[in-house]
């Protein structure tokens, strides 16, 4: 079975940019407009990796990232951040986060990202 991915980011633009980059070789499990949503849809539907936007409403990414790993302490959330963003990727970090892409995506970042958690 492919790796199930939760895509989570506020915007519209970006959710549908990484499905478009990621739907080849992975399955979308669900997306997420919110951190409170994230974590609901990762109860739901369990996936094997979560695509994190940092800055969101409604719970941030660190907040989302946090409750994520205290359901599921072997989670893997990769955060999607903007450049120039370093103290909130530190706090991502020790709230769990696995790794990180920076914004704009490119393709092959984004790719390597999943593969090294997968591959972890």
């Amino acid at each position: 079975m492919s790796t199930g991915v939760l895509i989570v980011d506020d915007s519209h633009f970006m959710r549908n940019l990484l499905r478009q980059i990621l739907e080849q070789d992975y399955r979308i499990v669900g997306e997420a407009s919110n951190g409170a949503e994230a974590v609901k849809l990762y109860k739901e539907h369990d996936p094997d990796i979560v695509m994190m936007d940092i800055v969101m409403p409604k719970a941030n990414g660190i907040k989302a990232t946090a409750a994520i790993k205290k359901i599921d302490p072997d989670a893997q959330v990769i955060m999607c951040t903007s450049v120039g963003q370093r103290e909130k990727m530190k706090l991502a970090v020790k709230a769990g986060a696995d790794g990180y892409v920076t914004k704009p995506f490119e393709e092959p970042s984004v790719r390597k990202a999943l593969s090294d958690v997968v591959a972890a």
